[in-house]
């Protein structure tokens, strides 16, 4: 087959599955396409460059296509997510790394008090915010805590790929008290706490097919009424865990800023309390600082 052949090929392939996959609702037809016609090229080069295609490449093509016309996450398809500059291992069954999350790392960064050597990632799913710390502060390491044994394994080979040797994963219910977890209880003081916790409130169905039917629903719905039970739990272990001084960064929903704020007050033990807004201008993370002993909690409570 010619080049000029392969490239007709890959124009038509381009042409038929984005229509395809925007018949089907998928967002981002055109950027998936790309990534399945990738896939099924077996390539990591860019397809303009291509001058040769498997000869099965037809039949892959269309099993991948169907499986994304079904609202498959693009990420299962291809076994990988990106987060930060990594490419993290995904699996069905696990919750799938979003880029929204990617900016609690920048945040930890901003609020962290002095060099940041140890870290608790609470919730840790997949490892993502983990393994993106070992990859860019070289001089860290990382205890993942969770509790699903699934997400538990992935998160293992997220880290040691990511930071080999230096981080390690703990299964535990943060829901459960110190004294039945008396390894994690052990494991502070820390320089920082981060976690993306499930916090969905019981009666909020997501909307997206991919996330409704494919994340797990331990790692979606927060337990209680207002799905904040876990994020409590996050919040009470951080400030057992923390050092005076040292920071938690919680992803929350959009509509709970306030709730979290309310939540880490009442937990107490913190002296700064900031809510920061994502890139879309909702607020996202709550930022916590450990005061040194039991201040009054909540001494200082902003909004960015």
């Amino acid at each position: 087959m010619s080049a000029s052949e392969v490239s007709t090929r890959l124009r038509r392939a381009l042409a038929g599955t984005t229509e395809r996959l925007g018949r089907a609702g998928v967002p981002s037809p055109s950027v998936d396409a790309r990534a399945l016609i990738t896939h099924a090229a077996r390539t990591e080069r860019p397809l303009v460059l291509l001058d040769e295609l498997p000869v099965d490449f037809a039949e892959d093509l269309e099993q991948l296509t169907r499986r994304r016309e079904s609202r498959e996450p693009l990420q299962l398809i291809l076994g990988r997510a990106p987060f930060r500059r990594l490419m993290l291992a995904v699996r069905p069954g696990v919750f799938i790394p979003r880029p929204e999350t990617e900016l609690a790392v920048d945040l930890l960064r901003e609020h962290a008090a002095g060099p940041v050597s140890s870290i608790v990632d609470l919730c840790a799913g997949s490892g993502a915010l983990g393994a993106a710390v070992l990859d860019e502060m070289p001089g860290t390491r990382v205890l993942a805590v969770e509790v699903d044994p699934g997400a538990a394994a992935l998160a293992a080979e997220n880290l040691e790929h990511a930071g080999p040797g230096r981080g390690r994963v703990l299964r535990a219910d943060l829901t459960a008290g110190a004294q039945e977890l008396p390894e994690l209880a052990a494991a502070g003081p820390v320089d920082a706490v981060l976690s993306n916790p499930p916090y969905i409130p019981p009666e909020a169905i997501p909307r997206e097919a991919e996330v409704r039917e494919h994340d797990p629903e331990r790692a979606l719905f927060g337990g209680g009424a207002d799905g904040l039970e876990v994020p409590r739990a996050v919040l009470a272990w951080s400030r057992r865990l923390l050092r005076p001084g040292g920071v938690l960064v919680m992803e929350h929903a959009d509509v709970q800023g306030e709730a979290a704020r309310t939540a880490a007050v009442a937990c107490g033990g913190f002296d700064h309390l900031l809510t920061v807004r994502d890139l879309t201008g909702r607020d996202r993370f709550l930022v916590a600082r450990r005061g040194d002993g039991d201040p009054s909690p909540g001494s200082e409570t902003l909004t960015r």
